[in-house]
């Protein structure tokens, strides 16, 4: 059997066997429970959504015919300040998977040292073959039917996977028509026009990179010329390979939904960006030879970008990484099993409550703008952001060192101990 087929057929029993994101969430908090000595019950607290809303979302179809979705939301803690977390619309959603990427909000708020806790939201459909006009209707009911525990006092939305910033001016409207005034706070990623902050569309793609280069620079490996994979091209991949581009980085390897493609001299990315605008995906672009998704994840380069989907390196595939780096674009790209084995083969991997941070950094810009109805310029947006970023990889770094850990358990040790204080200094009530 040649490697290819050995790594497929590896890749497909580790996709029937996986475990979900939530366990890998778990696992991790158990690990900087460990490390940081706490109890039991201190475990369960910080284990246990503060709240979840499942609700049913009917939706008049635009030829007539009725449809019911299913959608979440997860409140994952409070302790520190109200909710933050995105909204998801994909076919994959499911109960599971939204408490995890609440629980990674929590503590990838903590680390960048924000006020909020982590929440998520989801609505189990496929936007791509929904109308606008029925993607409307189905946002205005999900928003209406968890109207009670949203707000900018209580749980921030944002835009995710398979949602937008006119998603969020969707949200926002419906809170305020209910308000009956306008409440701008109501969500983050909003149109510039209607109080969302410069500079939010890319910050995710900006904290993603920051951390990308910081990490070439501690491995001594220099910044230009360095090789990058990109695994996903859609708001955080697409942005990120640009960004890496103009710093110097030669991407070598792109993969969408779609399909993969590979240069080893170099994608023209400003050039794929074209033709992906032309045709929707990065299939058949001229200026790369297409290679089969599972082989993007194990091309030789310095820098592996996941920034698509969760456990796309899993125990099946991990073991082929032939990346220095991997910084992580999605939340829960990496498996628990494949950050063992990543870290046996010396891998580096940058934990995406780290890498992918950015987003949620200026989500918050957006909030703080919002309520102070007072907008700054995109160049201050993108030097705060760099500096919260830059004290946040520091932070993790000396962490690290200090404790002798991988990134991803000195950077979930420092969040899980800053909500745990903020349990034990507000007390237990009643």
């Amino acid at each position: 059997m040649s490697a290819s087929s050995t790594l497929h057929a590896l890749v497909a029993t580790e996709g029937a066997a996986s475990r979900g994101p939530l366990d890998d969430a778990l696992e991790q908090l158990d690990q900087a429970v460990v490390t940081l000595g706490f109890d039991d019950g201190t475990r369960n607290m910080l284990a246990a959504p503060r709240r979840e809303v499942t609700v049913s979302i009917p939706l008049r179809r635009d030829n007539g015919t009725i449809e019911v979705l299913t959608g979440h939301r997860v409140q994952h803690n409070f302790s520190r300040g109200p909710a933050k977390g995105g909204l998801r619309y994909s076919p994959h959603v499911n109960l599971n998977e939204v408490r995890a990427l609440a629980m990674w909000m929590t503590w990838k708020c903590a680390l960048m040292r924000l006020p909020y806790g982590g929440a998520k939201g989801g609505v189990t459909i496929d936007p791509t073959q929904y109308s606008s006009a029925e993607l409307e209707r189905v946002t205005r009911r999900y928003t209406s039917e968890i109207l009670p525990v949203i707000g900018p006092t209580r749980d921030i939305p944002a835009p995710d996977i398979g949602t937008d910033e006119q998603t969020m001016a969707w949200m926002m409207d419906t809170f305020s028509v209910a308000s009956g005034h306008t409440v701008l706070g109501t969500v983050t990623g909003k149109p510039v026009g209607l109080g969302g902050s410069l500079g939010r569309a890319a910050a995710t793609s900006r904290g993603v990179v920051f951390t990308a280069l910081a990490a070439l620079r501690h491995l001594d490996i220099t910044v230009h010329g360095a090789t990058a994979a990109v695994q996903g091209f859609g708001k955080v991949g697409r942005a990120a390979a640009r960004f890496l581009a103009e710093a110097g980085v030669v991407i070598t390897g792109v993969s969408d939904e779609h399909g993969a493609i590979w240069n080893p001299d170099g994608i023209d990315i400003p050039a794929l960006e074209s033709h992906v605008d032309r045709t929707g995906t990065v299939v058949d672009f001229d200026g790369a030879t297409a290679i089969e998704s599972d082989l993007l994840l194990t091309l030789e380069v310095d820098l592996m970008v996941p920034a698509a989907i969760e456990g796309v390196l899993n125990g099946g595939n991990a073991a082929y990484v032939r990346a220095r780096i991997v910084v992580e674009g999605a939340n829960g790209p990496t498996t628990t099993e494949a950050d063992r084995i990543l870290a046996d083969s010396g891998t580096v991997v940058v934990p995406d409550i780290l890498a992918n941070a950015g987003g949620v950094v200026v989500s918050y810009f957006e909030w703080v703008q919002a309520n102070q109805a007072y907008w700054w310029s995109e160049a201050e947006v993108e030097a705060r952001l760099a500096e919260r970023m830059e004290s946040a990889w520091n932070e993790v770094l000396a962490e690290a060192d200090r404790r002798d850990l991988p990134l991803r358990q000195a950077a979930t040790c420092l969040a899980v101990r800053r909500v745990a204080e903020a349990h034990q200094q507000r007390g237990l009530y009643p």
